[in-house]
């Protein structure tokens, strides 16, 4: 073999070399940078995670949400419903309301004293449900707070005449003034006995929040038409248009016989 094509071959060898040693590199930083992508992608899920986690359990409100607490007492599916009466009443009515609603509050004007005499007579149990459909629509948190203060005063054994005083002094829906815990409080110290310490630092906490969350969820999933929905063992008895605290009244006294 000729000089020249020993020097030819020796050339195309350190070429094919040359060409492999590249490839190699190439094949190095094509691996470096599916590595760091990877990494890049794990760091990037694990902060959406962190996000998520973040935010998660938090309301309305911006506060985050704890456990689920019921009120003393609370019955039913969950616990989300505060019973009135005598458990041995023969007659039921459910009410679902939301401290913000005006409706709930004529509601209450006009029905309350034939409920507190059916109620008091062992004729009738009432089992109240908490929304917040007010906030919702109009936004703020009064219906919550009021909510919560609400079974607050249920831990205090004071449900009943807490819940008519939030209502006799209900603002006008636009004005989120019960998301105003002083409010509340102030509201409290008609109640006699309610103005407590315990009742302040639950009102204060928001101690229920969860589990009036957790009853508006019951009543949105529930397909009712709004607040109030009441019904008298089961039948919607404030759809009935020519319904009166008389003929309510009637109605459980009949049931009863």
């Amino acid at each position: 073999m000729s000089e020249k094509n020993r020097e030819g071959k020796r050339t195309a060898r350190q070429k094919l070399a040359a060409e492999r040693e590249k490839q190699k590199s190439k094949d190095r930083r094509r691996r470096a940078l599916i590595v760091g992508a990877s990494v890049v992608c794990v760091l990037g899920l694990a902060a959406v995670i962190g996000v998520i986690g973040a935010n998660a359990g938090k309301d309305d409100g911006g506060e985050a949400a704890g456990p689920v607490v019921a009120p003393s007492g609370a019955q039913g599916k969950d616990s989300l419903a505060i019973p009135v009466g005598k458990e041995s009443a023969k007659s039921t009515l459910t009410i679902w309301e939301d401290f913000r609603c005006p409706a709930c509050k004529a509601f209450e004007l006009a029905y309350r004293d034939t409920i507190h005499e059916l109620t008091e007579a062992g004729q009738l149990k009432v089992e109240y449900h908490l929304a917040t459909i007010i906030d919702g629509n109009m936004g703020g948190t009064g219906s919550r707070k009021a909510a919560n203060a609400a079974a607050c005063a249920q831990d205090a054994g004071k449900f009943t005449p807490y819940h008519d005083v939030l209502f006799a002094n209900q603002p006008a829906e636009s004005d989120d003034a019960f998301a105003d815990e002083s409010k509340l409080l102030d509201l409290a110290r008609e109640v006699d006995g309610l103005d407590t310490t315990l009742f302040q630092e639950c009102v204060k906490n928001g101690t229920h929040n969860s589990w009036v969350e957790k009853s508006n969820e019951a009543f949105t999933s529930g397909g009712f038409g709004g607040t109030p929905t009441v019904l008298l063992d089961g039948e919607n008895v404030y759809q009935d248009r020519s319904m009166t605290p008389e003929k309510l009244k009637q109605k459980v006294l009949d049931a009863n016989k």
